[in-house]
């Protein structure tokens, strides 16, 4: 592909949160978070003052909101990925901003946080990298223990609990709840950390993220009324377990349904599914999720995971707007993803092994209007592909991504025990 395009400057020093922006910052986010009744609880922060590194889930925008809250009056510098920089790169960057391609190895980016740290400032970070499919856990990265022992600063996680109930990935349509709850915790201070090792750094982060919104909203009984509450639920999950067809699943107003077999299942008040008739295989939405991810994996440690799809391709070398750049062919199968193709700016081509994605990023509904989408990077570029057709779901992708990483390090570690 030409190379015509100006790329982002991702190697520009990180800018301090300028002074005369912090109170339309606190302007803009502080009153929403008391209109939503967010508690902020605080574990050992007794004496916590910045440079710190705040790690925090991930389940929707709001959750800016609620770091903004939870660090006040502090100044900050965010992780965030280059589509939020699109039509505002000024404002984000004199806001703190610093740019990040999804799941790309950047060295620069760790300086930029170590910058952060020497400016006495606090550095926010999303290590899960995209919005939870479904309320839980995203998988983080084993690069994480290691980052955080080299800025030598005090680690500190913000877990919410409530933002992914609000409005979930799959439907960003507001839902109301009496409130949502947050816990930040000092998980180490500077002299603790320097006496961790990686392993338990990494160890001590995981068992923080562990979270289940819906777990979290039937244990506190909150309902959630809206008529449309299960609408988008297709998208994360996409496979019937009465029939084991994939693809055909459907949402409308409470319900859920495969257009292959025809079973159904209303999502009830407090989150749960029960089936219209026969068995409820499962009643907690995230145990559905991982139902598939199961699948996905037989299919992996079998070598048969395959799927093959036209599609075109939209690429955002910077932060103006996304160029379509041409029509191609999606492959995605044990050794990764290849996508190839040409357009108006000659041929294109993006290659990913599993062993350089341990997950990926995707959409649904990209901006309420260009279908769903996976989208690949590079240092230098971000490629959003859109499949042609209904037999795909990118969630599967998505699981298949993670489950493929996985199974070649476990053939690493047994070809390394053989040897």
């Amino acid at each position: 592909m030409d190379d015509n395009f100006k790329r982002f400057d991702m190697k520009a020093p990180p800018i301090r949160q300028r002074q005369f922006l912090r109170p339309v910052i606190w302007a803009l986010t502080l009153p929403d978070v008391h209109k939503q009744h967010t508690e902020i609880e605080k574990v050992n922060c007794e004496g916590l003052k910045p440079p710190y590194i705040l790690l925090c889930n991930h389940n929707s925008f709001f959750d800016f909101k609620v770091a903004t809250k939870a660090i006040f009056p502090a100044r900050a510098n965010y992780i965030i990925a280059i589509d939020g920089f699109i039509g505002r790169e000024w404002l984000l960057r004199n806001a703190g901003g610093i740019c990040k391609r999804k799941f790309t190895n950047d060295l620069t980016l760790i300086k930029q946080i170590k910058r952060v740290c020497l400016n006495g400032d606090v550095l926010v970070l999303y290590p899960e990298a995209r919005y939870s499919l479904c309320g839980t856990t995203a998988v983080l990265p084993d690069s994480l223990g290691s980052m955080c022992k080299a800025m030598k600063v005090p680690v500190v996680t913000l877990i919410c609990n409530g933002n992914h109930i609000v409005s979930p990935y799959w439907n960003l349509k507001k839902r109301h709840l009496p409130y949502t709850k947050a816990k930040m915790t000092q998980l180490y201070t500077a002299e603790e950390l320097e006496n961790a090792s990686t392993d338990e750094v990494n160890a001590a982060i995981r068992r923080e993220f562990v979270y289940d919104d819906f777990a979290w909203q039937k244990d506190n009984g909150i309902r959630i009324t809206e008529p449309f509450r299960a609408e988008g639920l297709h998208k994360v999950l996409y496979k019937c377990p009465a029939c084991g067809k994939e693809f055909r699943m459907a949402t409308k107003g409470t319900e859920l349904y495969c257009g292959e077999c025809g079973k159904r299942w209303n999502m009830n008040e407090l989150g749960e599914l029960e089936a219209e008739s026969g068995n409820t295989e499962f009643a907690h939405i995230p145990d559905w999720y991982e139902w598939e991810r199961s699948e996905v994996r037989r299919e992996v440690e079998s070598g048969e995971y395959h799927t093959e799809l036209d599609c075109h391709v939209d690429s955002l070398p910077n932060a103006k707007k996304y160029i379509r750049i041409g029509d191609g062919k999606l492959i995605h199968g044990m050794d990764g993803f290849h996508l190839s193709g040409t357009g108006r700016y000659g041929d294109f081509r993006m290659d990913k092994h599993p062993n350089e994605l341990y997950s990926c990023h995707i959409e649904y509904e990209y901006l309420g209007k260009f279908g769903d989408c996976v989208d690949l990077n590079t240092l230098k570029d971000t490629f959003y592909i859109y499949p042609h057709g209904d037999d795909f779901a990118v969630t599967k992708m998505a699981l298949a991504t993670e489950e493929l990483h996985e199974y070649f390090a476990r053939q690493r570690k047994l070809a390394t025990t053989r040897g």
